[in-house]
């Protein structure tokens, strides 16, 4: 059995002198069983609109015993080839082909953030919320952050796309396998 609960966001403190709005606090929990085997694509897509859910900073996500609701790697990669990079997530290594990409914690982080969740557009102050984990940084800090990330990563294909008006999300072309034992 897992349980997802998804809680409101904590409200900065108020300053001394003022009184604090009353709000409603108010928790949802979902008590799921699974019975044992794969899991139907209808609870797949069940557990991923959870995730975006608290993704998007509407709330907090708690997953007990629940290995599927967490990200994935980007399934049905072909075989390696000179331009296909591997990400290490244990060793937080990347790699492309057979040599080591040195990347900064947040570019690495940025990158395996895009990489487990391929097309899906996200805007700067989601990327902010998610991989740097506060939105109080000027957004186009992330545009430096991606710029470096290209010129490091994608050399010949592009790894990131730029969703013009809106954010950015893996490039549909990106060779990239996330390898969560090594």
């Amino acid at each position: 059995m897992s349980v997802v609960a998804i809680s409101p966001r904590p409200h900065p403190p108020v300053r001394a002198g003022r009184s604090a709005p009353a709000r409603a606090s108010s928790t949802l929990t979902l008590t799921v069983d699974l019975a044992p085997g794969p899991l139907t694509p209808g609870l797949v897509r069940l557990l991923d609109l959870i995730g975006e859910l608290a993704e998007s900073g509407e709330g907090r996500l708690r997953a007990d015993d629940l290995a599927p609701a967490g990200p994935r790697a980007v399934p049905d990669l072909p075989a390696a080839g000179p331009d296909e990079v591997h990400i290490l997530a244990g060793s937080r290594v990347v790699c492309q082909g057979d040599r080591e990409i040195p990347l900064t914690r947040i570019e690495y982080d940025l990158l395996l953030f895009l990489a487990e969740r391929p097309r899906r557009v996200f805007t700067r102050l989601q990327l902010l919320a998610n991989v740097w984990g506060y939105e109080h940084a000027v957004a186009r800090t992330v545009d430096v952050h991606v710029r470096r990330l290209r010129a490091k990563v994608g050399v010949d294909t592009p790894v990131v796309t730029t969703v013009y008006g809106v954010g950015y999300r893996l490039a549909d072309e990106a060779r990239i396998a996330v390898d969560r034992t090594r």
